[in-house]
């Protein structure tokens, strides 16, 4: 069977209600300003666009690319997620080419949820034993999303147990200032802290005074309590 963006589109709004759709555009903040300004949805659960991204058989990459680039958000999320299969897959040809396609699209990997339903499975896999050096340079982008993307990609590496990307780019980042930012590096931190405690400390140590109050709060959320509200008060 041959499925094309558009039939794939056609098959996700089936699923769709408008109620969902309603508070997906508060959730996503489609507002005037707001980060996911004009974002349209058509109200379709996470757990349906999965299911429906494992039921269809693999797009072509130029009908990926189309539905990369619609307007509705969850069409783009299960072209992302159809791609994170098929790089999953696929041969070490059919990964670099889904790779070089994320990596030349990210202006439609636009919203936090995008970037980290696909980033960590797409990027950081594929960047696993190869230069990471793009990351460092998502890292200084203009683009809210690539930066996200390079901190995002280094959750990979940190399952590994290699945290070296993911604290210097949360270096890079400590003086970014948006929230979404924020969070994602103190959720980093904090999953180098599952895994090595004194590793996350070394980091804290050196730049808790000037970490955000979001990251930072996000990276301590699991240490003792006595320790967290140190951290948080200034006391250490």
């Amino acid at each position: 069977m041959v499925v094309t963006a558009t039939g794939a589109c056609r098959r996700l709004k089936a699923l769709g209600s408008p109620e969902r759709a309603r508070v997906s555009r508060s959730f996503f903040k489609t507002g005037r300003g707001q980060y996911g300004e004009g974002d349209r949805f058509v109200g379709v659960a996470v757990p349906q666009i999965r299911h429906l991204s494992k039921e269809l058989p693999n797009l072509s990459q130029a009908e990926l690319l189309k539905l990369l680039k619609s307007p509705i958000h969850e069409a783009r999320l299960l072209a992302l997620l159809l791609m994170v299969r098929q790089y999953q897959l696929g041969d070490d040809g059919e990964r670099a080419a889904l790779f070089d396609l994320y990596l030349s699209h990210t202006a439609f990997v636009n919203n936090w949820d995008l970037v980290d339903l696909s980033a960590p499975y797409l990027v950081g896999p594929h960047l696993e034993t190869r230069s990471r050096r793009i990351l460092h340079h998502l890292a200084r982008s203009k683009s809210l999303w690539e930066r996200r993307i390079a901190i995002l990609s280094t959750f990979h590496f940190i399952r590994k147990g290699d945290f070296a990307d993911a604290l210097a780019i949360s270096k890079t980042l400590l003086a970014d200032g948006h929230d979404l930012i924020h969070k994602a590096v103190g959720w980093m931190l904090r999953e180098i802290g599952k895994r090595d405690l004194g590793a996350e400390e070394a980091f804290l140590m050196a730049h808790y005074p000037a970490m955000p109050r979001t990251a930072l709060r996000y990276a301590v959320e699991r240490l003792p309590e006595d320790r967290r509200q140190a951290y948080l008060k200034g006391a250490i």
